[in-house]
């Protein structure tokens, strides 16, 4: 197998920390975003979608989502359990993964694609009002969050899973946004600093 990614990342990095989760190691390519490498015709070969990171097989099977990538290495790897342990638990990570990628990532990333001046080529028409109402949007989104984490110590319940890896890895990328959570969330801030003491969440 080998994993198509750049490096630093939020959707790469979901899958760099899943992998350190499980001591997976696969061996990488490089795709060089900036110079537009995933809009060439050697990557297109790769994935019709032209988006990083993309996982391929020794068959020559190509899995292009992170998500979907996470899922075929728990398949093959199903300890520690990331993506829950019976199918109690298997729902509310689903439930929370996609809560997290709808009302936290897709802000964030709105953002990003409206108000960085680097981003005006890529994001046609760029619309600085929108990405200033996504920002509000995701602080929106910590909030509900913190409230939830008053009662258990990860986004799903007590067991760390891919919610909490989608999470840090958005809100970390928030920084480039200019997203920061406010410092009166006390139950998210403690989790974002249980998470980043993780040894996968400094994972390359």
């Amino acid at each position: 197998m080998k994993l198509y990614e750049t490096p630093r990342t939020p959707n790469p990095r979901r899958v760099h920390i899943f992998m350190a989760e499980k001591n997976i190691d696969i061996p990488r390519v490089a795709i060089n975003l900036a110079t537009a490498e995933h809009k060439g015709d050697a990557f297109r070969k790769v994935t019709a979608v032209q988006r990083v990171p993309a996982l391929e097989l020794d068959d020559g099977t190509v899995i292009a989502e992170s998500v979907a990538i996470c899922r075929y290495l728990e398949e093959l790897h199903p300890e520690p359990a990331l993506f829950g342990r019976d199918a109690k638990e298997r729902a509310l990570v689903e439930m929370w993964n996609r809560h997290v990628e709808f009302y936290l990532a897709q802000p964030i990333f709105a953002a990003f694609r409206h108000i960085n001046p680097a981003m005006a080529a890529m994001e046609q028409p760029q619309i600085a009002e929108w990405g200033e109402a996504n920002k509000v949007k995701a602080v929106d989104f910590m909030r509900v969050l913190d409230q939830e984490l008053a009662n258990r110590a990860f986004i799903a319940g007590d067991a760390f899973s891919i919610a909490d890896i989608t999470a840090i890895c958005v809100v970390d990328f928030g920084k480039v946004a200019k997203i920061a959570p406010p410092d009166d969330l006390a139950n998210f801030n403690r989790w974002r600093a249980d998470v980043s003491a993780r040894p996968s969440a400094s994972a390359t």
